[in-house]
């Protein structure tokens, strides 16, 4: 058919140069129209055989021939990008909610929302809307200016921020009433990081000099010279980001070894483990920075306990407290906050977060306690970018969606129900007694849930794409989960029906 009609018209098209392809593989015929220009005909007869043979191109055998078409971009354009990611060889067109498509019309089951990033989904049209909006006031005029946006960004988060303390679990600020924590954004999480560590380790510096840690200072040499007081310290399993700072308390060799040496004064100790921390954590520290539930580390949760003692030894050597929040906060675990989920006793003196405040468009930030920010001054840290008014303003509409108690109430109830119906599925795979099984345990709160296998888990997640399930591996096993924070019930699933059809196919 496809052969005829070319014969057939071929006399009156002209192509330029190869922007007519023809290639003949038995029954199956590629054709990549690039210009076609016809000179006895009208421009619409050229397109609509264009059409009609790409309408066939991508229909029965033929599809396997647009698959190699994909595969044959995917290379072109990978010649012009660093080779710092492992991608499949597909394209990525558009989304909606949940799903995302691909430039052949695939339709996939999102679980990985961009890295814990789109809230509120793909395409969402109150964030779309609102970026067009700003677009065309302001974009941009740096940081030597007060925006609205900004302004009104900072207010909500650092209000939403305090009001989240009051049902009796850990916060920002020390007495709880008095001291407003304040907020510097940034771009990215890493940036976030960076900056988190420099006020800890100015903070260090000047209780240091100032004689006011709270417990008898056992290291005589900080009082003559406070400069000494800059370790960090971070634990097992953590991801702080790629920038060298934040790479330093990175504990992951894969991501440190090829850029040592990286800046001095780090330790690490198990994360969850207390014996060690007075042994690590000592007066010369300024900082301990931890995730109250690791990410990149495999959805691994904090104790109770563990994040306890950290604050208890914290407050004796007068080091700073991070929480690093930018993949298990706002909204992810079902609370503004993952140490929402923890006693006042474990409350941080920093905080960072980035990923879902405006829904993919860049923005990160730090929350500083009243007592660390006082020490911050006039030209101590700055941002070119950070702040934006395009950046707030999507931040704006995304935070007042996602730090609504209904909203989170609803992330709860999903991913209670997400987290049994996992149970349910991977239970045939599951250890017994004393024989071995694939799956190990599944663990996680809210819409941030982990499955662990025995075995490194990248067979699923390759089988996974082929039957339209979208996943992410974290740590050496564990494959995550998560989604959008709007998903529905039916679209958990949904997706519980491809895990268990991937699952079937590969252990």
């Amino acid at each position: 058919m496809i052969l005829g009609q070319l014969a057939k018209r071929c006399s009156r098209i002209a192509y330029n140069g190869a922007a007519v392809k023809v290639r003949l593989a038995g029954a199956q015929l590629s054709l990549n129209v690039l210009t076609i220009r016809n000179f006895h005909d009208s421009d619409k007869q050229s397109l609509s055989l264009a059409q009609e043979l790409k309408q066939d191109s991508v229909s029965g055998p033929i599809k396997d021939q647009a698959e190699t078409t994909v595969s044959d971009q995917v290379a072109e354009y990978s010649k012009y990008m660093m080779n710092t990611y492992t991608r499949p060889p597909m394209l990525v067109d558009h989304g909606k909610g949940c799903y995302v498509y691909d430039t052949k019309g695939n339709k996939y089951l999102d679980m990985t929302a961009g890295i814990a990033v789109l809230a509120l989904g793909h395409g969402h049209e109150g964030v779309s809307k609102v970026l067009y909006e700003q677009s065309k006031k302001l974009n941009h005029v740096s940081n030597l200016f007060f925006t609205k946006e900004v302004c009104e960004l900072a207010k909500d988060v650092i209000e939403k921020t305090m009001s989240s303390y009051k049902e009796g679990n850990a916060g920002i600020y020390e007495d709880r009433h008095a001291s407003f924590p304040k907020i510097f954004f940034t771009n990215s999480g890493t940036e976030a990081t960076e900056g988190a560590l420099k006020f800890a380790r100015k903070y260090g510096k000047h209780i240091a000099s100032s004689g006011t840690m709270k417990v008898g200072n056992s290291d005589p040499t900080l009082a003559s010279d406070p400069n000494l007081k800059y370790h960090f310290h971070c634990f097992t399993g953590s991801f702080h980001g790629r920038s060298t700072g934040a790479l330093a308390v990175t504990s992951n060799p894969k991501y440190q070894t090829p850029f040592t040496p990286l800046i001095p004064g780090v330790t690490v100790s198990k994360f969850n483990e207390t014996r060690e921390l007075s042994s690590f954590i000592n007066e010369r520290t300024c900082g301990v920075i931890v995730e109250p539930i690791q990410g990149e580390g495999g959805i691994t949760e904090a104790t109770e306990e563990f994040l306890k003692a950290v604050r208890k030894r914290c407050d004796q050597v007068g080091a700073v407290l991070i929480y690093d929040e930018i993949q298990c906060g706002l909204g992810r675990t079902g609370k503004l906050w993952g140490h929402n989920n923890y006693s006042p006793e474990c409350s941080p003196d920093i905080i960072t977060l980035a990923k879902p405040l405006a829904n993919g468009f860049p923005i990160g930030a730090i929350i500083v306690s009243d007592k660390v920010s006082q020490v911050i001054k006039v030209g101590d840290h700055g941002s070119t970018f950070g702040g934006n008014p395009l950046g707030c303003a999507v931040g704006k509409y995304v935070f007042a969606q996602i730090s609504d108690s209904a909203f989170l109430s609803q992330v709860q109830e999903k991913g209670d129900y997400f987290k049994k119906e996992l149970l349910k599925a991977v239970e045939p795979y599951m250890a017994k007694g004393s024989s071995s099984g694939a799956i190990v345990e599944v663990r996680g709160k809210g819409l941030m849930l982990g499955v662990e296998f025995t075995e490194a888990p990248s067979s699923i997640v390759d089988k996974a794409l082929t039957n339209g399930l979208l996943l992410v591996a974290a740590g050496r096993n564990t494959i995550r989960f998560l989604p959008p924070l709007i998903i529905e019930k039916s679209e958990i699933d949904t997706c519980i029906q491809l895990f268990k059809k991937t699952l079937s196919e590969t252990l």
